[in-house]
């Protein structure tokens, strides 16, 4: 695995790299902003682009679909419920569930739907990774977007991933805030204050508490 850090304007984004060992198949989680570097990635890895993993369909994360699709003709995996909520259409679009396998070569990944930033966000569980998109962040959880979020899906999203999760697996979500992606899951356990909230009518009132500051200040 390896990641990219790109920046636009304000955003800036975690792009990640699977490789399968064996074929040198690779793919490549949440796509965005910055062409060349993803293409230089591509080249110093040594492989094909075969897949394209998708966690929501907020711009910043899907923004490189098509001009990939152009290049590399990929595959493009997202969530079935994502793709009907926000209808999102692109060549070579496979829905998909939770729990479903998806191969990369002889690699398996395991997707777990996990809604609430938007109607049908999923992540993706790789043996010890867990690319999270914006479900899951080290310092926190995503918002709750107006059209299709839910504070008690997102609740019900994060208990999902504790009880998935070893301790020792490493989080790789598509922002940071202070602390670089891959950290352990135990960590995040301890650290994370959304973690921190058992009453799930609490978390929801302080997930939705108004004047919030600090959502994309992103390192």
């Amino acid at each position: 695995m390896e990641q990219l850090r790109v920046r636009f304007m304000n955003f800036v984004n975690y792009i990640y790299f699977v490789v399968d060992k064996k074929t040198r198949d690779i793919a490549i989680i949440d796509p965005s902003w910055n062409l060349s570097e993803v293409e230089s990635c591509l080249q110093r890895l040594n492989g094909q682009l075969k897949a394209i993993w998708l966690t929501h369909s907020h711009f910043d994360h899907i923004n490189l679909v098509n001009p990939l699709l152009e290049r590399y003709n990929p595959q493009v995996f997202m969530s079935k419920e994502e793709i009907d909520y926000y209808n999102f259409r692109c060549r070579n679009l496979h829905p998909i569930q939770g729990d479903d396998s998806i191969q990369l070569g002889e690699t398996e990944i395991i997707t777990l739907s996990t809604p609430g930033h938007t109607a049908g966000s999923c992540c993706y569980l790789l043996s010890d990774h867990l690319f999270s998109g914006d479900t899951l962040f080290i310092e926190g959880c995503g918002f709750c977007d107006p059209n299709g979020g839910d504070p008690e899906k997102l609740y019900d999203s994060l208990q999902k991933i504790k009880r998935e999760l070893e301790a020792y697996v490493k989080i790789y979500p598509a922002h940071a805030f202070e602390q670089a992606p891959g950290l352990s899951f135990g960590h995040v356990l301890k650290q994370n204050i959304y973690y921190q909230i058992a009453d799930k009518e609490l978390f929801v009132t302080f997930r939705m508490r108004p004047n919030q500051t600090g959502l994309f200040d992103f390192k």
